[in-house]
């Protein structure tokens, strides 16, 4: 047995009326319109944790540095100077 596919409507067999239309139209803008604002708050938390880890950083690297400042650096051992060599002519 063979069926009839109609081209036009590959999802349904029947058409649909402007009314389900809408209300199609509707569940997909509202679907949307959930998904991006979940996508937007994803997007904050995320600018949250980096603003935070960027703090972090930035106290650890101002303590390191006022750390250093408070402690001069030991002075170096001078090397002793080798005696010149006498060229001969």
């Amino acid at each position: 047995m063979v069926l009839a596919v109609n081209s036009r409507h590959t999802m349904d067999d029947e058409p649909k009326t402007p009314a389900e239309l809408k209300e199609i139209r509707l569940n997909r803008r509202a679907a949307q319109d959930a998904e991006g604002i979940k996508a937007m708050a994803d997007i904050a938390a995320a600018d949250i944790a980096i603003r935070k880890r960027t703090a972090t950083l930035r106290a650890e690297r101002l303590a390191r540095e006022a750390a250093e400042r408070d402690k001069p650096p030991e002075p170096k051992a001078k090397a002793k100077a080798k005696p010149k060599k006498k060229k001969t002519t």
